[in-house]
């Protein structure tokens, strides 16, 4: 009897995890890491393509003075000290090209020092 019972638990266990076994949530992998240069007056690279619902992590070195990057639009900003470097952290929700500027002024090329982030489905 006491057997019985036991198979009949294991078999109902089974059924039911069997029913939820499609809503298992994947685990994201760790975030896509860009590696950016600040350099009077430009971003290398100066274009990035993203992807929709992706985690990135951009990391913006400068190679000389201070230097800032912001994007309006996706409400980022960050500053990096001469020779030092900042991170920007976020996961795109939305496709589209957005341009951000140097948001520290850098120099007579200042306003001319855009980066476009490419973020596709």
């Amino acid at each position: 009897m006491k057997r019985n019972v036991t198979l009949m638990g294991t078999l109902i266990a089974g059924l039911v995890a069997s029913c939820f076994a499609g809503y298992v949530v994947k685990a994201q992998g760790a975030p896509r890491q860009v590696e950016i240069t600040a350099k009077r007056f430009a971003y290398a690279p100066g274009e990035i393509t993203l992807k929709k619902g992706q985690p990135v992590v951009l990391v913006i070195k400068s190679e000389d003075v201070a230097h800032g990057l912001r994007f309006r639009e996706l409400n980022l900003n960050a500053k990096v000290d001469k020779g030092g470097s900042a991170q920007l952290s976020f996961t795109p929700d939305r496709t589209g090209d957005f341009v951000g500027h140097c948001s520290v002024f850098c120099g007579s090329g200042h306003g001319a020092m855009t980066l476009t982030l490419h973020v596709v489905e």
